[in-house]
Order: structure tokens, then sequence, then C-alpha cells
């Protein structure tokens, strides 16, 4: 009883409190808000998350907004236990090759050894699996055939899943405008730092038509927006090592509004602003989702 006691009067203390409050944050969940519409269709601008850190390993401790971990990567990758990867389809809190104190949040698109090409129309995989594998896991009308070998097109873009791109693809020929600005200046080489050049993916002729290409290097991630020309990601700046893996979206604690709230109509009301989404308090994203495709399929 005297153990308890003073466990007990240690939680309830400053110190005690300090110690619970880290712990959780350290190796349990943090807190996060989205500021950008880069996930729009499944996670929004204002939705503030509690991330479960425990999802893929215990990352490397850091501290709070400065972002500085508190101890060395002793195992060299960024987790101090190992757990499992991401998985195709996944949404993952990470932090991105280019911005070390920053966290994004994407849907991964592709994992090591997977194999992807994005043209005018979209993304397309082509799962390190092989072709019996397509064949037997995808929809028939999503498999084509590009490089001598077979391609899925937008695995993951099940209507309720809200993954979309704008009528003419503006991320397509913003890749496209890079390209060609390289190729002019005789800077585009396949070992290019995509952080210097601004995108990571290859580009190559595909049937006369300019595409990109990326084969994914082992244990990284290939992270993608569901707002696909609204989104600064893996096409752009490159794969993610499993170094840089956080956890996962566990569900949404409060959300609100702001100024780029397009559906809230903010551009013409701007008292809108600030004002609580009732209906995404408490969800998950594989609740959102689930919701989602019951007004899809009626």
């Amino acid at each position: 009883m005297k153990f308890l006691k003073s466990v007990y009067n240690f939680c309830s203390g400053w110190t005690g409190t300090i110690v619970i409050v880290l712990f959780v944050i350290f190796f349990v969940a943090q807190a996060f808000i989205i500021p950008s519409r880069s996930m729009v269709g499944t996670l929004y601008e204002g939705d503030m998350l509690f991330v479960k850190k425990f999802s893929y390993g215990i990352p490397t401790p850091r501290i709070p907004w400065l972002e500085i971990p508190i101890f060395p990567d002793f195992r060299g990758d960024g987790h101090i236990i190992e757990g499992k990867r991401p998985q195709r389809g996944d949404v993952v809190i990470f932090i991105p090759p280019h911005e070390e104190k920053t966290y994004f949040v994407k849907r991964n698109f592709a994992i090591g050894g997977d194999e992807v090409i994005f043209t005018q129309k979209g993304l397309y995989l082509h799962p390190y699996e092989g072709d019996n594998y397509i064949e037997s896991h995808y929809d028939p009308s999503r498999i084509t055939t590009m490089l001598g070998k077979k391609f899925v097109f937008e695995p993951y873009s099940l209507a309720h899943l809200g993954i979309h791109y704008k009528h003419n693809n503006s991320s397509y020929f913003r890749m496209a405008a890079i390209a060609q600005d390289l190729w002019t200046k005789g800077l585009l080489g396949s070992n290019d730092d995509p952080n210097q050049i601004g995108i990571a993916m290859m580009p190559i002729n595909l049937d006369g038509q300019l595409a990109f290409y990326k084969k994914i290097a082992p244990d990284e991630f290939f992270m993608i927006g569901d707002n696909r020309d609204n989104s600064d990601d893996s096409r752009f700046w490159g794969s993610v090592a499993y170094k840089n893996i956080i956890g996962k979206p566990w569900f949404i604690y409060f959300s609100i509004n702001l100024k780029n709230s397009v559906e809230a109509g903010v551009q013409d009301n701007p008292k809108a602003i600030f004002t609580i989404r009732w209906n995404r308090m408490f969800k998950s994203v594989e609740g959102l989702e689930s919701e989602l495709k019951k007004k899809v399929e009626g």
C-alpha cells in the first residue's frame, strides 16, 4: 500500500504529471493539426489529430516543437524499437526527406521494390510481387501494360477515399515544366538530388508521351496526397525512408474550418472561419472512409 500511495503522490504532483505527459508524447500519441488541403477527401485542413506513434515501431523520441532527438539513433533506423512497415494504402505521419523538423501526412502509394509511373492521366503502380500478383489482387479494368509489365491505375482511388485530380492534372504539367527547364539547362540526370532539381521521378518517353518513372528503394515509401493537384509529395522530393516514419492517424479530436476551407465557403463568408466541424469529432480515418463508402454505395 505504501508503494501504491507513493506512486499516486508522484503522479499527482507536477513532476509526475510532466513525466507522464512526456512519456505519452514520446512513446504513445502526439497531437498534430493539418494546415493544408493535400489530403482533402480524407483529412481536411483544420483537422486536429492524435497520432498513434507505436504503429510502425517506436520512433526515436524528439523534444516537442524543437524536434530534437533526445538521444542518438543507435539502431540507425530512426526507431528505438523496430516495427512493421507502412502498407500500401496506409495514411502515414512522417518527416519528409527535405524538411527535418516538419511532419507531413500522406497516403503510402508504394513500398520498396515497387515501380511507379506518373502520366497526364494519373499514377500507376507495379507492385514488386509481379504480374501474377497484380492479376489476382486488382480490378482488371484498372490493369494496363507499360514498359513490358503490368501496372495498376490509381489502386487507392475508390470513390469513398476521395482521391482526385483537377480536370487538367496541374501537378503533371508542373512536373513537365520543371523537366523541360532542366533539359534546357542540361541539368537532368538519374543521380540528381530531387531537393535540388524539384522533381524526384525520372522523365521518360512512354509511347510518344512524356511520363515520369521511379523505382522505390528498399525500406522506403512513396507518399502521395489524396488531393493530387494540391499536394507537395514524393513526386517532387522523393520517397521516405523508414527512419522518418512517425506513425499513423489515430482519431480526430477536434476540427475547425480555416481560411482555406473551400467547402465552408469562407471566401464569401468570413464568419465561417474557425467554425467547428462537429461531424468529424472523434472519428478515425477508417471510420471516415467507411462513412464515405456507405454514402457512395447508397
